[in-house]
């Protein structure tokens, strides 16, 4: 079975940092001298195993994503502990952005768990919001901290109401809801941690049981061919006159390529047929979406670095030259807010454009779900947006791709990434 690549995200403090420690932990990933490193107070504190930056330790908070590995006898696992302060919300968007599974804590003790109308808090909603947003393809809600609740039934009853309520409006799937106590490791590895197998009146299966079922992403090889560029390489000294003397290197965002294909290159319009495809150790052999490539044409084109190769004559891209108006979703992430007027740099795949800000159409209360007329978008909002370019892009709806359906906007200044786009 495939590595799964998830990330654990949700409100500060709900224990994400802990839960990934206590899943390293039982899964016996973490060496005694690491673990010897984290002990305070003659106990170990498990958020230190991911939060390694000085200032993280310091303050006791996750500020950037960590990267954890860790195996069972059934699976590899790529964890990202996602930071939950509002602030750092673009960290959550980079990790969850390609991210097979998303696990959104909920802290019991936050919350006003003995009243079954409780209202969620604020990031909570966003992070899952989000990771909706962004596709990924299965959402899990851990309820942790029960072990410190008065009626961790009680609790686990009405908090997991309030969420399958919030699901519902929201349009999410729920894969999954599981309580959990990320301290005390219940129902994280093992369901026989706490006295009792019905514990909150859950049966089900553990959380990592859970994820060892998840499927992976799947590769977007139903759509038609599509391929930016990354590098160009010469071939030197090539005595060759049956094929152009260049291979384009990059990874196959949607479709498959194999020789005999005819393609057309975008923007300039050229076509061509492929002569050759190499993988990522030069070996002759058909690549499909998802996997490295290198692309030998059969005469000589003009390719840079961020065109894009297509397949000829796809209904998938619209017309022939693109798109120079696009009617997106924003997730935004500067410290500036997004005005109408306002010029960004705007890449989709290796391509990069201008774009300017044309109108903020509305943006998403994320606590009533209501789209409210807006004339801007502040830090870490959502919202429709019309953007256009001053070049086209061969785009098509996120909702069908999530490579060729999503940009990153970047200050033109600073250089910062200023907000993630998802195109209708």
């Amino acid at each position: 079975m495939n590595a799964l690549k998830f990330i654990t995200c949700g409100s500060v403090d709900d224990g994400k940092s802990t839960l990934i420690g206590r899943l390293l932990v039982d899964t016996k990933a973490v060496l005694q001298d690491h673990l010897a490193g984290v002990q305070r107070s003659g106990e170990t504190d498990l958020a230190l195993l991911t939060d390694g930056l000085s200032a993280e330790r310091e303050q006791g908070i996750t500020i950037d994503v960590a990267y954890r590995y860790f195996s069972t006898e059934s699976r590899k696992f790529i964890i990202g502990d996602a930071p939950g302060h509002e602030q750092y919300t673009r960290n959550m968007v980079t990790a969850a952005s390609s991210a097979d599974a998303a696990v959104v804590l909920v802290d019991a003790n936050k919350l006003d768990w003995a009243n079954p109308q409780l209202q969620l808090l604020p990031q909570t909603r966003r992070h899952s919001l989000l990771v909706n947003l962004l596709r990924v393809p299965s959402i899990v809600f851990a309820i942790n901290k029960l072990d410190a609740v008065a009626d961790a039934a009680v609790a686990y009853k009405n908090i997991a109401g309030a969420l399958h309520k919030f699901a519902q409006e929201a349009g999410i799937q729920v894969t999954a809801m599981v309580p959990v106590s990320a301290l005390k490791g219940w129902n994280v590895v093992t369901t026989e941690n706490h006295a009792q197998n019905d514990w909150c009146g859950y049966t089900g299966p553990s959380l990592l049981s859970i994820l060892e079922d998840l499927p992976v992403t799947p590769a977007e090889s139903d759509e038609a061919f599509s391929f930016p560029v990354q590098w160009v390489e010469k071939f030197h000294d090539s005595g060759v006159t049956t094929q152009g003397r260049r291979v384009f290197w990059g990874r196959v965002a949607t479709g498959h390529i194999a020789p005999g294909q005819t393609v057309q290159v975008f923007p300039s319009g050229q076509t061509a047929k492929v002569s050759q495809v190499l993988s990522a150790t030069r070996q002759p052999q058909d690549q499909a979406a998802g996997h490295s490539a290198g692309i030998v044409l059969d005469r000589e084109v003009d390719v840079s670095r961020g065109d894009w190769i297509l397949a000829e004559k796809s209904e998938s891209w619209g017309s022939p030259e693109g798109q120079r108006q696009l009617n997106t979703t924003v997730a935004w992430m500067d410290d500036e807010p997004l005005v109408a007027g306002r010029i960004y740099w705007a890449l989709h795949g290796h391509r990069w454009v201008k774009a300017r800000v044309q109108r903020v159409v509305h943006r998403l209360n994320v606590n009533t779900l209501a789209e409210e007329e807006a004339s801007e978008l502040p830090p870490n909002a959502i919202g429709h947006v019309s953007l256009a370019l001053q070049e086209p892009l061969a785009t098509v709806p996120f909702a069908r791709s999530r490579t060729l359906g999503a940009l990153v906007l970047v200050d033109t200044a600073s250089h910062k990434t200023s907000g993630a786009v998802l195109v209708h």
